[in-house]
């Protein structure tokens, strides 16, 4: 077997603040169905489900490779009106990385990698 591709589904405590939530990330939306939506930036996508289980919601980790860190940050610093929190730009062994807690809880690891 050869994959090609690897799709997380992400819950959603209130699935139209997740929805408005990632575009403001800077993904784009499509409708997949009245619970379901697919999340695309670049050449990543995710699937955003109408469906929460709160102790899988806080021990969600993803983590989401950037070419430009400052810029990413940029972005998450400017985001208002929803329940999430960040860390400033921290430098790891591996390269930088942010870390975003989303509106249900899930954690990002917003990450540029060393060249």
């Amino acid at each position: 077997m050869q994959a090609n591709d690897i799709r997380v589904f992400v819950p959603s405590k209130d699935y139209q603040t997740s929805q408005s939530f990632y575009q403001a990330m800077g993904f784009k939306m499509d409708p997949a169905g009245d619970d379901l939506a697919i999340f695309t930036n670049g050449t990543c996508t995710f699937f955003l489900q109408r469906h929460f289980n709160e102790e899988f919601a806080k021990n969600l980790m993803l983590q989401l490779i950037v070419a430009d860190i400052e810029a990413a940050f940029d972005v998450i610093s400017k985001i208002e009106g929803f329940n999430i929190r960040y860390e400033p730009i921290k430098s790891e062994p591996w390269g930088k990385v942010i870390y975003l807690w989303g509106p249900s809880g899930e954690l990002w690891h917003i990450t540029e990698l060393n060249r």
